[in-house]
Formats: structure tokens, C-alpha cells, sequence
């Protein structure tokens, strides 16, 4: 819920690893496991809309951003679904993983529990809604999810200049620094194109007679190892270009493509040594190594692979 206010897998990752870890730790959970869990989850803020991720292929690609985010939410669900799955297998076979057994809360308390999710849940229906129903462009849906953050800051009685300050200084940087992205986007797509390079590369591959889903595994393999060692934007601008056009040669869309890479970046944010999300978790945890917050993010890796998976065989479950 977090990510699909936010659209950014590092600010879930800090947020909610910084509520999270100390009451787990009050709790006695076994570490490894919440800090793969707060690594993997925080994964979905370039998956789940709105995301930033999305927005930018949507931008470098032409494709529409409305259907980017419409193909986003089932995989994203399904992931969230996995993860939580594999919590529950895990800590009912080792019941160690969630701690000591607590007092189930009453119904009052848990009632006025379940009031705390819902601004995020309305700003998201507003933004997500104004979208899906025709009312507005991802643009103004933008506006329309400010709109409502400020009236439900006022409500709480968080407003003041202050923080008006802070959040615009936040998106102007935040606007730049994806602005200098897409521009340095589309000139890589120029020259690229210029250079013939993608007509070349999907000339040579179609040179070969393997399945697409055969194709489809060694991309995922490819993207496993650049993965290891770039960024996750960084790996979306440079391969997009030279390989949106081999998947539309085997038969899959932009749209899909899109879904497919973005899982791919949300692998690389926690795969070692440069996976973003391992380090800004083991930040927020601020004690012990990194290497336990990658022991704890490998059984949510296979999920996504799993996912990966499940969109390549019925890539139709995307429409």
C-alpha cells in the first residue's frame, strides 16, 4: 500500500524499515527474515502504480502509461500474494522466524487498527481511479493525488509552510533527476537508432530458430547478470532500445516487455553487490552486515522468478 503511494522501491524500503525493525526486534523475529522481507516488499513501488519506473519506459517507448499501470496490478498482487505465502510456509515450519507468540488484539482495537490504512488506500483510488475511468491523463491524476495528500495532511493537521517547502523541494529534485534521465534516454535511442543497431540485433536473432519462451529465459538470464552490477534505471535505459525490438519480433508487446523488465529491475534491486534496496535496508536496520539482509531476500527472489515465469507463459494474463 506504502509503494503504490510512493512509486519508489528505495523510499518504501527506508520508510517502512524504519517502523519496521524495532518492533520486530521488541518482538524477537528473526532478522534475516525482515530484512528480506522489508528489502523484496519494498521491490513493488516500481511494479504496483503508480510507478516511477513505469512512467519513464512508458515515456522512452511511446506506450501508453495507462495501460502500463492496468498490466502492473496483477503481477504486483501476485508478488505480494507470493511473499506473503512463503512468510507463512517458512514460519510454520520454524516457528522461531515470527517471534514470540503475542495476545491476539480485540475486535475494538482491531477495528480502529484497520482506520490507519485508510488515507493511502483513498489517495490511491483517486489517483488510480481518475486514470482507469477516463477522467483524467496520468498527468492530472498526478495532480488530483496532491490535491488529496494536502487536504488529508490538513485534516491530521500536519500542513504548515514547512512541510509544503520540504515536499516541493523533494519533487522539484525528484523531476529533475528523471527529466535528465529521459533526456539522456532518448538520445541514447537516437544514436542507437542511427547506428541501426536494434534493426541489426533483431536481424541476427531471428537468424535463430529457438521458441520464444526459449528466448524469453535467456533474457531473463541476461538480465540476472547486468542485475549484479547496475542500477536498476540504469539497466532499463541502455538494454530497452536494443531489446524491445527482439520481443516484438517473437511475438510479445511493448506493454508486456515493460511488465517483464520491470520485474527484472525489481530482481537487480536486491541482487549483490549493487542491488540498491540490500543497502538502504541494512541502513535503516544499522546493525550487523549486509550479507543478512541477502540471506534473507534469496527465498523472495525465486518468487519473482516465479512471477517471471508466469507472465511468460500466459503473457495474456497482462491484458
Amino acid at each position: 500500500m506504502f509503494a503504490s503511494i510512493s512509486g519508489s522501491s528505495v523510499a518504501t524500503a527506508a520508510t517502512i524499515g524504519t517502523v519496521a525493525f524495532p518492533t520486530f526486534r521488541k518482538h524477537n523475529y528473526a532478522e534475516a527474515w525482515v530484512a528480506g522481507s522489508v528489502a523484496s516488499g519494498a521491490t513493488l513501488g516500481i511494479l504496483i502504480p503508480p510507478s516511477i519506473n513505469l512512467i519513464i519506459y512508458g515515456a522512452i517507448t511511446n506506450s501508453s502509461i495507462g495501460a502500463l499501470f492496468v498490466a502492473g496490478i496483477l503481477p504486483g498482487v501476485l508478488l505480494a500474494l507470493c511473499f506473503m505465502l512463503i512468510i507463512a510456509v517458512a514460519a510454520t515450519l520454524n516457528p522461531a522466524i515470527s517471534g514470540r507468540p503475542q495476545p491476539l488484539a480485540q475486535w475494538p482495537e482491531r477495528r480502529k487498527r484497520l482506520v490507519d490504512p485508510v488515507p493511502p488506500l483513498v489517495i490511491f483510488i483517486l489517483v488510480m481511479g481518475s486514470i482507469y475511468l477516463g477522467f483524467a491523463t496520468p498527468t492530472e491524476a498526478a495532480g488530483v493525488g496532491v490535491i488529496a495528500a494536502i487536504g488529508l495532511t490538513a485534516f491530521y493537521g500536519s500542513l504548515n509552510w514547512s512541510m509544503l517547502r520540504e515536499a516541493m523541494l523533494s519533487a522539484v529534485t525528484t523531476t529533475g533527476m528523471t527529466l535528465l534521465i529521459l533526456i539522456a534516454a532518448f538520445y541514447l535511442n537516437f544514436i542507437l537508432g542511427v547506428l541501426g543497431v536494434p534493426a541489426q540485433v533483431s536481424s541476427f536473432v531471428s537468424g535463430f530458430d529457438v521458441a520464444p519462451l526459449t528466448m524469453v529465459l535467456l533474457l531473463v538470464l541476461l538480465y540476472m547478470v547486468l542485475g549484479c552490477f547496475l542500477d536498476a534505471l540504469a539497466m532499463m535505459i541502455a538494454t530497452t532500445p536494443i531489446v524491445l525490438p527482439i520481443v516484438t519480433l517473437l511475438g510479445y508487446d511493448s506493454i508486456w516487455f515493460g511488465i517483464f523488465l520491470v520485474l527484472m529491475c525489481e530482481l537487480a534491486l536486491i541482487t549483490p553487490p549493487v542491488g540498491m534496496n540490500l543497502y538502504v535496508t541494512q541502513s535503516v536496520r544499522g546493525r550487523g552486515d549486509v550479507g543478512t539482509v541477502i540471506a534473507g531476500v534469496m527465498p523472495f527472489a525465486l518468487c519473482i522468478l516465479v512471477v517471471v515465469a508466469v507472465i511468460a507463459i500466459f503473457p495474456g494474463v497482462l491484458i
